[in-house]
């Protein structure tokens, strides 16, 4: 039985306890229960858009080109604008301007928008796209289906910037940041240039228009505003290379509810694209983003906690990939839950920040190893499993999840629901 550095002291999180009592272990203190706030439960479908312009194109378009990253459909806007416009794109004049700007550069904006802070990361696991506003009560039922969590509606259009077609959501900061991978996520300064009005890309649209940030564009939907750039990050979303806020998409015309994103963890996602066709009916793309083609994103990184998952398993010979998935819905129902918890633990692994400085990983190697980054926290946790023999199998693995919180019901939990996972997808 592999045994912890004599420094421990406790546990790496506190479980979000069942309220059963923990195994007797004399050397060991118990952590501190955590109660926390449900969390998870579907939202609220968005309010009833207006009624939808007429299309570009009849209904939702399959195009060899859709998009600049190659996506497989368009989100089609309302009435045809005029062409952009050619010609450099104007300057943004900023409210003051930056100290350290130098002759030449990019004008560096304010932001001008407030977003609430990222608590949770929610992976997307369905893209649907309607040829036109899905309905309130279709949403509705999308939500009530088994085993669906979290749902999101957007309004969306195929727009144009820079001469070219661009697939845009109209989208609130701070309730949509939670959907993008987490690196987008967590860039504040992205989802406050978003709030206040300025568009976001991708960064396959940022290169291949010659998007500089700080600059105005013109965007052509059925109204024709100059739009500054606020900045690029992955998007995660097939197809979908630009955000905008919910005023300017309802300027240009976007369609309201076009589009629906789900969150359904722990179920097979072909299921849940069969269901959500079978909600919706003719016309509208469902889209498996767990298919392999929908995988990665930005510089080719894992897009998904399943991957993420799978991918720092293998950091650990013998360790299955199912254990850290089990620990992962446990502590924190795969990132939905990942605040502080009363015990202290942080993140979507829930460690103890003291715990952290010793088994932290940089897994994305952006320089620091952050305790709420789930490219980060996930390869820390197999770490820390390792270390505790959980790669040798046996009573070795039931050990070393014991150590990760002190209490027998929790290993038991954590071994039958990586069973299941190993049921389900091996």
């Amino acid at each position: 039985m592999a045994s912890p550095p004599a420094s421990r002291t406790g546990p790496v999180a506190g479980g979000s306890g069942d309220g059963e009592a923990p195994a007797a272990r004399p050397p060991r203190p118990r952590p501190e229960k955590k109660r926390r706030d449900p969390r998870g439960a579907a939202s609220a479908p968005p309010r009833r858009g207006r009624r939808a312009l007429p299309f570009l194109i009849g209904g939702i378009a399959v195009l060899a080109i859709a998009s600049t990253s190659g996506g497989v459909y368009a989100a089609l806007t309302a009435e045809k604008g005029e062409p952009a416009a050619s010609g450099p794109p104007q300057a943004d004049q900023p409210p003051s301007a930056g100290a350290g700007a130098g002759a030449g550069d990019p004008v560096n904006v304010a932001t001008g928008g407030q977003v609430a802070p990222l608590r949770r990361v929610v992976p997307p696991d369905v893209l649907a796209v309607g040829g036109a506003s899905i309905s309130a009560a279709k949403i509705k039922r999308i939500a009530k289906l088994p085993r669906v969590k979290d749902v999101s509606a957007v309004a969306g259009g195929a727009v144009q910037l820079q001469g070219r077609q661009v697939n845009a959501f109209a989208v609130d900061p701070s309730a949509f940041r939670s959907w993008t991978p987490p690196d987008t996520a967590k860039k504040t300064e992205l989802w406050e240039a978003l709030a206040g009005n300025r568009f976001v890309v991708s960064p396959a649209a940022a290169e291949q228009l010659q998007l500089t940030k700080g600059y105005q564009y013109p965007v052509v939907g059925r109204t024709m505003p100059n739009l500054t750039m606020g900045g690029s990050g992955p998007l995660g979303l097939p197809g979908i290379d630009m955000l905008v806020s919910e005023k300017s998409g309802g300027e240009m015309g976007l369609v309201p509810n076009v589009a629906v994103l789900v969150n359904a963890p722990g179920v097979s996602p072909a299921k849940v694209v069969k269901a959500v066709g079978k909600v919706l009916g003719p016309g509208t793309n469902v889209l498996n983003l767990h298919e392999n083609k929908y995988q990665s994103s930005g510089g080719g990184r894992s897009a998904s906690y399943l991957d993420l998952y799978k991918k720092a398993a293998t950091t650990c010979q013998g360790l299955s990939w199912t254990v850290l998935a089990a620990i992962g819905q446990v502590e924190s129902d795969h990132g939905r839950n990942a605040g502080r918890s009363s015990a202290g633990a942080l993140g979507p692994m829930q460690f103890m920040p003291a715990t952290w400085k010793a088994y932290g990983v940089d897994g994305d190697g952006d320089g620091k190893a952050d305790i709420m980054n789930p490219y980060d926290a996930i390869p820390g946790a197999a770490k820390y499993l390792c270390a505790n023999g959980a790669g040798r199998g046996g009573k070795q693995l039931y050990n070393a999840v014991w150590h990760y919180n002190h209490a027998d019901w929790y290993v038991q939990k954590v071994l039958n629901l990586a069973k299941a996972y190993a049921a389900r997808y091996e």
